[in-house]
């Protein structure tokens, strides 16, 4: 529970305002391989966690898309199979 409040107050605002470097928050990387073009957040709480998102900037106004959240490996896959469909 702590944590989806963690994300509801914190991390999506800063996904919002600065989802490249969340405002020195929080650390995130570019991705490559199947997943090129997204990005992965990482999140520790108790246990390592990724977020794994593309930025869209066009059209205008930015969107964000969230293709998985769970712990590391998990995450991945997850998102590898929702890119596919």
């Amino acid at each position: 529970m702590e944590l989806l409040e963690d994300f509801a107050n914190i991390i999506k605002p800063l996904l919002q305002l600065d989802p490249l470097n969340f405002c020195g928050t929080y650390s995130s990387h570019i991705l490559l391989g199947e997943l090129q073009g997204y990005r992965a957040l990482e999140i520790d709480f108790d246990t390592v966690y990724r977020l794994v998102y593309r930025i869209y900037e066009k059209p205008s106004p930015r969107c964000i898309v969230i293709l998985s959240f769970g712990e590391h490996d998990p995450a991945y896959e997850k998102a590898k199979q929702r890119k596919k469909k």
